[in-house]
């Protein structure tokens, strides 16, 4: 499909929800369950409070879709792309998917998700531009973090607080709010 092909079927389809990889596969993900709503709406909330105060970007949902340079259509959990960079593109752009990749993104793995996959959708992110990205296992209360310069810590205990480094400054979000 097109990249306007794609996005009618999205809209035509508005029920369901569907990513497309570079090479034009797509995928169906599934909704999620209660559990991992919630600690989605925990995730984004935090993000939106520390946005507000200093307007530096904008905040997106897991309903957004951003058309990356290699062409994939995804959309992360959690997503933030700064306010310059956001307002570069034209009100079309922005009302479609936007041709951009986030600057700073969270997957928050379901019961469903395979890690290994969504740790390969984190370094796609990377690789298309992000500058951070979290890839969070409720199961296994552990988070990794992938940085622009290809390093990759793991964090092993949601007692821990991940930081938006130099990404979102001063930003912080405590992995206890998620169990």
């Amino acid at each position: 499909m097109t990249e306007d092909e794609f996005y009618v079927f999205c809209q035509r389809n508005a029920e369901l929800k569907f990513e497309r990889r570079a090479d034009g596969t797509i995928e169906f993900l599934s909704m999620t369950g209660g559990t991992t709503g919630r600690r989605n709406s925990e995730l984004l909330t935090d993000l939106t409070i520390w946005n507000r105060q200093g307007r530096t970007g904008e905040v997106f949902d897991s309903s957004t879709g951003f058309r990356l340079p290699n062409g994939a259509v995804r959309s992360p959990d959690v997503a933030w792309v700064r306010a310059d960079r956001w307002g570069a593109l034209a009100a079309a752009q922005q009302e479609r998917f936007p041709p951009l990749c986030p600057d700073f993104v969270v997957e928050l793995a379901s019961p469903s998700d395979s890690l290994t996959d969504l740790a390969a959708k984190l370094l796609e992110y990377i690789a298309n531009g992000c500058h951070l990205a979290w890839l969070i296992d409720p199961k296994t209360e552990t988070a990794r973090v992938f940085r622009a310069d290809g390093s990759v810590s793991v964090v092993k205990s949601f007692d821990e607080t991940l930081s938006g480094e130099d990404v979102l400054p001063g930003f912080q979000f405590a992995l206890a709010a998620l169990r």
